[in-house]
C-alpha cells in the first residue's frame, strides 16, 4: 500500500551530535503525485487537534452531525477544499455501508487494518482512532494511508476501544483476535472497520491480507533477518548517542526480549514469533480456494478486441476477475464461471473464464476466489500488485508528433531549464502504455532510452525532455537532440521500428512536427507543447512578423524574422504605448506577457534600421 518512506538520520546542532532520529517522508502533494499521479485531490489527516481518551476522535463516525464545522477539531484538511467530500464519505460509510465501494478503495482500507492488527499498532485507527490519512484520487475514490507507526509491535497498549478498553498486556497482544472490533462491543464506533467487515466477502479478503503479511514476513523468519541487519547498520550511531532514553544494553536486548522502562517494551522476536503462530491457526487463514494455471487468449491482443482470462480454481463458491487499464483507474469486476460458455472449456472441469473488451495495450488484473471458509487472491498482494498483460503497440498507433531541438526559454522543465523536448501522440481510440518502448537518436542503438510506463489517453500527448539528465525525473531522456539536425526513432522492445523523423537545422522560433496533427508529414510548426500542432501560415514563412494565437486569452507569441537587432513594443488601438520598447536580437520567438493588459485590440510594432512592421491582435476575456 502507499506509505511513507523512512530512514535514519544523524542529527547535529552546531556540529554537535544530538542523536540518531527516524526521518519519515511527509504525506503531501509530492507524496500523492508519486503514488496517485496527481497533486490536486482532497487530502485529509485523521488526527484530532486534541486526543480525547474517552472520545470518538477521528473515527469517521457521523455523530458530530451534518455541519462540517463540527468536524474541524477532529480532522485536518490538508488540501484547499474537501469538507463536503469528507462528509459524503462519512455519511455513506455510516448510513449506506453497502454502497461504500462507490466512494472508498475498500481493499486499501483492509490492508491498513491488516497492517495495524498484525503488528499490534494500536496508536492508529483501531486504538484511539487517529494516525492515518485519506486521499481522494482522480477516479473519485478515497484511499487510506497509514501514518505514525512508531508505536507498532505492541509498544502502545492503552486501549483497543473494545474489550481491552482499559489496556492490555504483552501476552494478550500476542493472541489478540483480529476480529475483536467486529464481534465484541465497542466503546466508540469504528465504522471503517466494523461496517466494512460486516460484509462477508470483505471479511474474508481482510483475513487473506493478514495471511499474506504473516506468511511473507513473519512465519518464515525473514523479518528477523531484516531487523538484525537494520540494527547492525545503526549500532555505532546509537551507541554514540548520549541523549537517548534507554541504555545500550536495552538497545541490543529489545530485538529479542522485553525491556522494562516506563512501560514494558516487547521484544520484537518474542512478540512476533508468538503472534504469527497464533494467526497461522486463526479461523479463515486456511481452507481457501487454490488458484493455478493462469492463462489468456489470444496471446497477442489489440485495443477494441476481446480478451479471455482463464484459471484453474479448486474449492471455490465464487470467483471474480478485477481488471483495469491504468493505475489511475478503478477496477472493474466480472464473475468468472466454469459453465462451458465463457471460453473456459468443458463445464465443471475447474477452469474458470471471463472475457473483457480491451481498451488499452496494457491490462492489469487480479483474481479473487472464496468459499464459506476463506478467500484467496492471485497475486496474493492484490490489489496493490496485479498480474499484467502487455502488447506492444503497432507502428502508427503512438507517433512522434513534435520536437524542439533549440529551446531558448519558450518552455521550461520542472527545474526551470530550457531543454529540448519530444512530444508523442496517441492516434488510437484506446489508452496506450509506453511500457516496453524506447527513444533513440541512433538507429544502431534502438534501445537507447526506455520510456517509463506512462499511460497516454486516446488522442493524448506525452512530452519527454531530451536533456541528457535522467536524474531529473522519469520523463528526462539520457540524450539531447542536435539542433544542427539528426534523426529520432521510436522503437519497441523487440527492436521493431514504430516511428521516425529526420530533421535539419532547428531554430528557436519554431519546431518540427506533424501537420495535420498526428497524421501529416513533418514540417516547420509553431511550438505547441503538449497540444494540437499549429502550422505556420503557408504564405508566412517569409514574413518578418507572425503572431499566435490570435485572438488569445493568454500570452501571445511573436515570430520575428529580422537579420539585424530590432525593437518591439505593444500599442493600444488609440496609439498609446502599453508595453515600452524592448531591444531584441535577430530571428527570435518572443513571448508577450498579457497579464496586465485588459481585453481588447492591440498592435505589436517591430522595427529596426532596415524595416518596420506591425500586426494587430485581440485579447479575449
Amino acid at each position: 500500500m502507499p506509505a511513507s518512506r523512512a530512514n535514519y538520520a544523524r542529527v547535529y546542532v552546531n556540529d554537535v551530535y544530538i542523536g540518531l532520529y527516524t526521518n519519515v517522508e511527509s504525506v503531501n502533494a509530492e507524496f500523492t503525485d508519486l503514488h496517485f499521479g496527481t497533486r490536486d485531490g482532497v487530502l485529509v489527516k485523521g488526527n484530532p487537534a486534541q486526543v480525547d481518551l474517552n472520545g470518538e476522535n477521528s473515527n469517521l463516525s457521523d455523530a458530530p452531525g451534518s455541519d462540517s464545522t463540527s468536524y474541524y477539531p477532529l480532522y485536518t484538511m490538508e488540501s484547499e477544499h474537501g469538507w463536503g467530500d469528507l462528509l459524503e464519505l462519512i455519511d455513506v460509510l455510516n448510513q449506506q455501508p453497502d454502497s461504500i465501494h462507490q466512494l472508498l478503495n475498500v481493499d486499501r482500507a483492509l490492508w491498513m487494518h491488516a497492517l495495524n492488527l498484525v503488528l499490534i499498532n494500536f496508536d492508529s485507527y483501531v486504538g484511539y482512532a487517529q494516525n492515518y490519512y485519506l486521499f481522494k484520487d482522480r477516479s473519485g475514490a478515497w484511499n487510506t494511508i497509514p501514518w505514525d507507526l512508531n508505536m507498532s509491535f505492541a509498544s502502545f497498549r492503552l486501549t483497543d476501544a473494545s474489550i481491552h478498553f482499559a489496556g492490555f498486556s504483552i501476552p494478550q497482544a500476542k493472541q489478540y483476535d483480529p476480529l475483536t472490533q467486529l464481534n465484541e462491543f465497542l466503546v466508540h464506533p469504528r465504522p471503517l472497520f466494523r461496517n466494512l467487515l460486516t460484509n462477508d466477502t470483505y471479511r474474508r479478503m481482510f483475513l487473506a491480507h493478514l495471511r499474506t503479511m504473516v506468511q511473507e514476513n513473519f512465519s518464515d523468519g525473514s523479518y528477523y533477518a531484516r531487523a538484525s541487519a537494520m540494527q547492525a547498520a545503526i549500532t555505532a550511531d546509537v551507541l554514540a548517542d548520549t541523549n537517548k532514553f534507554y541504555t545500550d544494553a536495552m538497545f541490543h536486548q529489545n530485538l529479542d526480549t522485553t525491556v522494562n522502562d516506563l512501560i514494558d517494551y516487547p521484544g520484537i522476536r518474542d512478540l512476533m514469533d508468538a503472534r504469527s503462530a497464533y494467526l497461522e491457526g486463526y479461523p479463515g487463514f486456511a481452507g481457501g480456494p487454490v488458484i493455478s494455471d493462469l492463462d489468456h487468449a489470444p496471446t497477442q491482443f489489440s485495443v477494441g478486441t476481446d480478451l479471455t482470462i482463464r484459471a484453474r480454481i479448486v474449492g471455490s463458491d465464487t470467483v471474480f476477475l478485477a481488471y483495469r487499464f491504468s493505475e489511475q483507474e478503478r477496477f472493474s469486476y466480472m464473475e468468472m464461471l466454469d459453465d462451458g460458455m465463457h471460453d473456459d472449456g468443458p463445464a465443471g472441469d475447474g477452469i474458470h473464464g471471463a472475457t473483457i473488451s480491451v481498451a488499452s495495450n496494457r491490462v492489469q488484473f487480479y483474481l479473487y476466489a472464496e468459499n464459506a471458509t476463506a478467500g484467496t487472491f492471485s497475486p496474493v498482494r492484490a490489489a496493490f500488485e496485479t498480474h499484467e498483460l502487455l502488447t506492444l503497440p503497432s507502428a502508427g498507433e503512438l507517433v512522434i508528433n513534435e520536437l524542439m531541438a533549440y529551446n531558448e526559454g519558450l518552455v521550461l522543465d520542472e527545474q526551470g531549464e530550457a531543454d529540448d523536448w519530444i512530444e508523442l501522440f496517441n492516434r488510437t481510440a484506446g489508452t496506450v502504455s509506453t511500457e516496453g518502448l524506447f527513444l533513440t537518436d541512433d538507429a544502431d542503438v534502438p534501445l537507447k532510452w526506455a520510456l517509463p510506463a506512462e499511460q497516454v489517453a486516446p488522442g493524448g500527448y506525452l512530452v519527454v525532455w531530451a536533456d541528457g539528465q535522467p536524474g531529473q525525473g522519469d520523463l528526462h531522456a539520457d540524450f539531447a537532440l542536435d539542433a544542427s539536425g539528426e534523426s529520432l526513432y521510436l522503437f519497441a522492445a523487440d527492436s521493431t521500428l514504430l516511428d521516425q523523423v529526420t530533421f535539419g537545422t532547428q531554430y528557436p522560433i519554431s519546431t518540427t512536427g506533424r501537420f495535420p496533427n498526428g497524421t501529416g508529414a513533418f514540417r516547420e510548426l509553431l511550438p505547441s507543447f503538449g497540444s494540437r500542432n499549429m502550422a505556420l501560415s503557408t504564405d508566412g514563412l517569409d514574413e518578418p512578423l507572425q503572431l499566435y494565437p490570435n485572438p488569445s486569452n493568454g500570452d501571445v507569441f511573436a515570430i520575428v524574422r529580422m537579420s539585424a537587432p530590432f525593437e518591439v513594443r505593444v500599442l493600444s488601438m488609440d496609439g498609446r504605448e502599453v508595453l515600452g520598447a524592448i531591444d531584441r536580437g535577430t530571428n527570435e520567438l518572443i513571448r508577450i506577457s498579457t497579464a496586465r493588459m485588459a481585453a481588447g485590440s492591440y498592435v505589436l510594432h517591430v522595427w529596426n534600421s532596415e524595416t518596420s512592421t506591425q500586426e494587430p491582435f485581440i485579447l479575449s476575456e
